[in-house]
């Protein structure tokens, strides 16, 4: 078993895991809740149980527009997730770190007390979601342009901003990158103000206008082309599908009706369109809606995306011990001269 721990930190999801495995072990949400009818707290994990009713729960998160602002409450995340779901001993392990770029000194130094003070981890490395982005796409295609020309531009969209970072041999670089604060909770807060508006009043379900944003939304490649589909009424819109919402009472969490109803889009091609395939695509979707024959269509084979910037192949570099900073460092030279190391 690996000791190297490897946490993807983000504002709104955790995916964290150990140094060498494909995937990440677990992904959970970065906040905590408290259900209306419960003085309860639940962490990570405990939100996605399909017993628990989140309906209007109130939300804390330690993250805001991607500055860390609540160290506290981030320990106590981070302990459930290394205690409950990890199950690892942090003296003996080492940390790859997901940051964001250009964090603050003063949020650093948080971090690091925490990571080192708190939980005594042996070794830390911080590293950068596009770089780590970069490394993966160059590994899993080694004859690809990424791989050969050994640059890129990374465009990572999160939970609190967006960030163009060129990369440059697995290095960001740092004078090139361009932020803009948008990312997914402004698209989900722009669905909560669209459901509201026509429908039933849900400005106070973030888990739910998340779930149906994460389900449901997808990013078109052919914009006028998908916005004419949307206009179609009835069965001609192939992208119409029903969502349900929790009742509280039967289920907890809402679901879509239809999985491969939701997924329907995915058969149309990224070029441009053409009244003929569209024709055929028509005719093909009249015998999908049939239920024994929909279960042979497998449209949902697209990598987990979310995960992409997991840094699990980094940390089991055989040269990722000498890229760390050992507690022993970090308590000589403090915090400030330690992350020079990471900076590039």
């Amino acid at each position: 078993m690996s000791n190297v721990v490897v946490l993807d930190n983000g504002g709104g999801l955790m995916k964290a895991g150990l140094g060498g495995e494909r995937d990440p072990t677990c992904v959970v949400p970065n906040c905590t809740a408290r259900p209306l009818s419960s003085k309860k707290w639940l962490l990570a994990d405990q939100l996605l149980s399909p017993t628990e009713d989140l309906t209007s729960a109130t939300l804390r998160r330690p993250f805001d527009r991607g500055h860390l602002i609540n160290p506290d409450l981030q320990s106590s995340l981070w302990a459930h997730l290394f205690t409950n779901l990890l199950k690892i001993h942090p003296p003996n392990s080492s940390l790859l770190l997901t940051e964001p770029l250009f964090t603050l000194p003063s949020i650093q130094r948080s971090v690091d007390e925490i990571i080192f003070e708190d939980f005594n981890f042996k070794a830390l490395f911080v590293s950068d979601s596009p770089s780590l982005v970069h490394l993966y796409e160059a590994s899993r295609r080694p004859y690809g342009t990424v791989s050969k020309a050994q640059c890129s531009l990374v465009v990572d969209c999160g939970f609190s901003f967006t960030h163009a970072a060129p990369v440059f041999q697995n290095f960001t670089l740092n004078y090139g990158v361009r932020r803009m604060d948008l990312g997914g909770k402004a698209l989900t807060n722009y669905l909560k103000e669209l459901v509201s508006y026509r429908s039933v009043n849900v400005m106070d379900e973030s888990f739910i206008m998340d779930d149906v944003k994460e389900k449901l939304c997808f990013v078109s490649l052919d914009v006028q082309r998908d916005l004419k589909i949307a206009r179609r009424p009835g069965n001609d819109n192939i992208f119409d599908c029903t969502y349900v919402l929790p009742d509280g009472i039967t289920y907890m969490k809402g679901f879509v009706k239809d999985s491969n109803e939701a997924n329907r889009y995915l058969a149309l091609n990224d070029g441009a369109p053409s009244s003929a395939e569209e024709k055929q695509y028509l005719e093909r979707r009249d015998v999908t809606d049939k239920p024994q024959e929909r279960r042979n269509i497998d449209l949902t084979k697209t990598p987990d995306f979310r995960c992409l910037a997991w840094g699990s192949l980094l940390a089991s570099s055989p040269d990722f011990e000498a890229m760390c900073v050992t507690k022993a460092e970090y308590e000589e030279l403090g915090s400030a001269r330690c992350r020079r190391r990471f900076f590039h």
